[in-house]
């Protein structure tokens, strides 16, 4: 993923006649041209360009170009990692094509072009971008176009027609992984050695008990005595308990300190890169339009009384308890039923995005952890209509309005739907970079918006974590 420090963003520029443009240009083109230049954009340790085969990527500088011409700084990126492969995917199988290329009017210094506006803000060197039309003569394009195309470089295929031949993992993916494997054994190993303590502690206690009992009915002298034995020996059991504690792992004292710095740290960061959220959404008003766009519709009474709860939550107020266990059962049959009307889904949409600026929401977005009706719908985001896929935009990027929801939108944990396996940080990313690559300037800007959110609450974990492990390494 981007760090803090972000990743860093270069140009390979190639000449694709090693030289030979320079000596002989002079006689065919009556001027000197330094070079026919090939790009390459080189990002997260990896170089992705375009040709004939479709997008490409390999290993930095091992094309059969050899090294590269020049080697230019664009910048430094801090998009995730997942967003720019997703971003890669779609370019790839949309407008960069295998049979989309065409060498000198749409070829890889257009997509290197295109890809570092998206990484770092930053343009291909405007001589080279233009080349074609600047340097090659109308007459001269068509015959030199063959030879040409003969010498751009090949590499192992990203995508073609859609599929994905070969995939990379994202370079933190197998840290990441055995991270989460390690901590959930230490998390098992100390939850028994914390249970098995405790039963100890129980039984020696249940045992001094009796004993107190029995000498208590023997006679009745001699009780200071043995209060104060047994006080020294609780104290003893506690002392010993909170030593296994420590040495099986972190206590509740040290998780809940941990939480709390977590929360230092996203309130400081809200602070200073806050997110961009669509309030100009009413509840009672969207409520109002989606129980006008349902009429028509039959629905069944759970249904009914469903509706009626959101009425009490985004209207008059309620907290997200009055939501019961089938409320997303209905919002899911009126995503996914064809018999429900665009115009009815767009109002449930932005209903759940008034919804989103709440900051119990989250309690309503951990009861889809069943069906996963909300984000099943939202990978479907390609064949939707325009309407629809704003209104699930906005929903997603308010949903960073408020830290937990804002987490359920990035968790790793995958499941499945429809043949699929999706995690909730998979269908955030196609979103994310759907709605980037729309020709609908609005669609377009909820999606930088998402992408924003999505890179900034990134950084904020990176951030964190590495605290953790500083202070960690401090401790030891």
């Amino acid at each position: 993923m981007a760090g803090e420090e972000g990743v860093p963003v270069d140009l390979y520029i190639y000449d694709l006649t090693n030289g030979l443009a320079s000596v002989l240009s002079p006689a065919i083109l009556g001027r000197q041209i330094e070079g026919v230049w090939h790009t390459s954009v080189v990002v997260f340790e990896r170089e992705y360009f375009y040709g004939g085969a479709g997008v490409t990527s390999c290993a930095p500088g091992s094309t059969q170009l050899g090294a590269p011409h020049q080697v230019m700084r664009l910048g430094t990126t801090f998009v995730p990692f997942p967003v720019f492969n997703e971003y890669i995917q779609g370019l790839a199988t949309t407008t960069y094509t295998a049979g989309a290329y065409r060498l000198l009017e749409h070829n890889c210094n257009h997509f290197s072009d295109e890809v570092s506006q998206f990484a770092c803000g930053a343009r291909v060197p405007e001589h080279i971008v233009a080349q074609p039309q600047r340097d090659l003569p109308a007459p001269l394009r068509t015959a030199l176009g063959s030879a040409l195309a003969a010498l751009v470089p090949d590499g192992d295929q990203v995508y073609a027609n859609g599929v994905r031949h070969s995939r990379r993992d994202s370079p933190d993916y197998l840290t990441l992984n055995n991270q989460i494997e390690e901590a959930r054994v230490v998390s098992q190993e100390l939850e028994a050695r914390r249970n098995t303590l405790a039963e100890k502690l129980a039984r020696k206690e249940r045992r001094k008990e009796k004993k107190r009992k029995k000498q208590r009915e023997q006679n009745g002298g001699d009780l200071l005595e043995e209060e104060d034995e047994n006080m020294a020996e609780a104290v003893e059991a506690v002392e010993a308990l909170e030593a296994g504690i420590a040495r099986a792992g972190p206590s509740s004292r040290d998780l809940e300190a941990e939480a709390d710095e977590r929360r230092l740290e996203e309130q400081r960061r809200r602070e200073r890169d806050p997110p961009i959220v669509f309030r100009d959404i009413d509840g009672a008003q969207e409520f109002e339009a989606f129980t006008k766009a349902l009429e028509g519709v039959e629905l069944s009474a759970d249904e009914k009384q469903s509706l009626d709860e959101l009425q009490q939550y985004l209207v008059q107020g309620e907290g997200s308890w009055v939501l019961g266990d089938e409320f997303l059962t209905f919002i899911g049959r009126v995503l996914r039923d064809g018999g429900v009307s665009s115009e009815a889904r767009v109002c449930a949409l932005r209903c759940l995005a008034a919804a989103a600026l709440r900051d119990d929401v989250s309690l309503l977005l951990h009861q889809d952890r069943r069906q996963h009706a909300l984000l099943a719908f939202a990978h479907t985001v390609d064949k939707l209509p325009p309407t629809e896929q704003l209104a699930l935009a906005v929903f997603m990027c308010n949903l960073f309005e408020n830290t937990s929801s804002s987490e359920w939108l990035l968790y790793i944990s995958e499941w499945e739907s429809d043949g699929h396996t999706l995690s909730n940080i998979r269908v955030t990313t196609k979103v994310c970079v759907h709605c980037v690559l729309s020709e609908a300037p609005a669609l377009r800007d909820a999606g930088t918006a998402l992408l924003y959110n999505v890179a900034t609450k990134e950084k904020c974990v990176v951030a964190a974590t590495r605290a953790r492990g500083c202070a960690a390494r401090s401790a030891a």
